[in-house]
């Protein structure tokens, strides 16, 4: 067992470090009873730790932007919810894909000017110059003001704040990114603009939407320092430099971040890494691990997991807890059959349980989560793609009390006697912050170089691709339209 008082001590002094406090603030909820792991003769009950969260979607698009081309009116989603630990395809609600219109504001030359110059030096940002069409700008510059400037120079601006904003790669190239980006709803492309005229300032301006994480800036400079010839090298730092305008522009002061395919947990405070971890991610296929910016709602300590019925009943897991008690209670496992026949095995708290001594609640459509693991081997490998999805946190414990105490200010004293207690015991987040799942295939490692990892999904093929293809006029999809697989099983 972990040596807790020199835990304890870490974690504090790290918080500390940064300007953090490790004592109570606000009040903090913990709940310290087992839930239902029998489950009843009649139907399953679904463990509240477990169930998946309907997350809002974005808000509608502001009233300045023009009204959008009226599309198919989206399916009803689903109101069923799954049993836990099964594996299960959800259909998501049919996403519109309306096309974006761009406000028309009145330009005046210098502006417009302003606005060409920006354009011929867009490619420093890994954007290219000729999806904003320069030469039709400056034959309308030439032109003179007047309704035609107004509508070419609105048109080109809003591509490029789109771009810049959100990313220039078509959703339909995301592949498995449900990390749904709210930076046009916090910074429309109206107020955008309307700042840029008002201000005369249109550089100024556009410098400003670039994302604010240093890791960014660090790819920004490595592209531009990179020589030309060095085709190859500079599209994958262009590709990942795209990736970053997908998510949120500002991450926020303290996150926890994962690199899938750097196989490392990370948590940032005031964009310091404090802590690393090492991750166990999806396997390659169905269960390869998706995109996903969620927000930590609660630490189970000693949590309890639902056996999927394909290793109840495909595995026989079902009949030999039944048929062997002795065998079952030393795994940890008691079984209920309901009265249809159906076998329900959940694996009880403890050092052998599935999930470990630690899972960290991120409420989303797709049941993954952090989670401990019993399985440690599996850290020391290089390349660490085993589970069905979720991710597997090295030094867990660790991670949860630190949780405990930035999230519902306990004490860590407090955090590490729940820890070790043994029974199921949630700790509720009084102050939530997010957690991104994300997939960089250049970036910079948690040792601050920059470096390239392995595509272990294959997901960098269509970015790369869509960047040598003329530029798609935007949709209003905001993430992925792909199935959502649910297979919560740290298996």
């Amino acid at each position: 067992m972990a040596n807790f008082r020199q835990l304890n001590a870490g974690v504090v002094s790290g918080l500390v470090a940064f300007g953090l406090s490790a004592q109570p603030v606000l009040a903090h909820k913990t709940k310290t009873e087992l839930p239902e792991s029998i489950l009843p003769e009649t139907a399953p009950t679904v463990p509240a730790t477990s169930k998946p969260a309907a997350r809002s979607e974005p808000a509608a698009a502001p009233s300045a932007v023009p009204t959008q081309v009226p599309g198919r009116t989206p399916a009803a989603p689903s109101t069923s919810e799954p049993l836990p630990g099964t594996v299960q395809t959800i259909a998501e609600p049919v996403v519109q894909e309306l096309f974006l219109s761009e406000p028309v504001m009145s330009w005046s030359l210098a502006d417009a000017q302003d606005l060409l110059s920006t354009i011929e030096l867009i490619g420093k940002e890994g954007l290219l110059p000729a999806d904003y069409k320069p030469a039709a700008l400056k034959a309308a510059i030439a032109a003179g003001e007047g309704d035609e400037l107004d509508a070419l120079a609105s048109k080109t601006f809003g591509w490029l704040i789109e771009d810049l904003r959100d990313g220039r790669t078509p959703m339909e190239d995301r592949v498995q990114w449900f990390a749904v980006d709210p930076d046009q709803d916090d910074m429309p492309t109206a107020e955008i603009m309307a700042q840029a005229l008002s201000e005369h300032d249109v550089p100024g301006v556009v410098d400003k939407l670039a994302p604010t994480n240093p890791d960014y800036a660090a790819l920004k400079a490595e592209y531009n320092a990179t020589p030309r010839a060095n085709k190859a090298t500079r599209a994958l730092i262009q590709a990942n430099m795209d990736r970053w305008r997908w998510l949120r522009r500002d991450l926020g002061d303290v996150y926890l971040m994962t690199n899938v395919p750097e196989f490392q947990l990370r948590l940032v405070v005031k964009n310091k890494i404090i802590r690393t971890y090492k991750t166990v991610v999806g396997k390659p296929g169905r269960t390869a691990t998706p995109q996903l910016a969620e927000t930590v709602s609660g630490v189970v300590f000693n949590p309890t997991w639902t056996v999927p019925q394909s290793i109840v009943k495909g595995e026989g897991l079902g009949a030999k807890v039944l048929n062997n008690p002795a065998w079952a209670r030393n795994a940890g496992y008691k079984a209920t059959k309901a009265a249809d026949g159906t076998v329900y095995v959940v694996q009880q708290p403890g050092p052998t349980n599935s999930l470990g001594l630690m899972k960290i609640d991120m409420p989303n459509p797709h049941a993954i989560y952090l989670h401990d693991t019993p399985s440690k081997q599996y850290f020391d490998r290089d390349v660490r793609a085993f589970s069905h999805g979720c991710i597997r946190t090295e030094r867990a414990v660790e991670l949860g009390m630190t949780m405990a105490i930035l999230g519902a200010q306990m004490p860590a004293a407090e955090a590490a006697d729940i820890s070790r207690s043994g029974k199921y015991t949630k700790v509720e987040m009084t102050r939530t912050f997010p957690v991104y799942l994300t997939y960089f295939t250049y970036a910079r490692s948690i040792d601050g170089d920059l470096k390239a990892f392995g595509d272990i999904y294959d997901r960098d093929k269509p970015v790369l691709d869509s960047f040598t293809q003329p530029r798609e006029l935007k949709t209003t999809q905001r993430k992925s339209d792909e199935e959502v697989i649910q297979l919560d099983n740290p298996l």
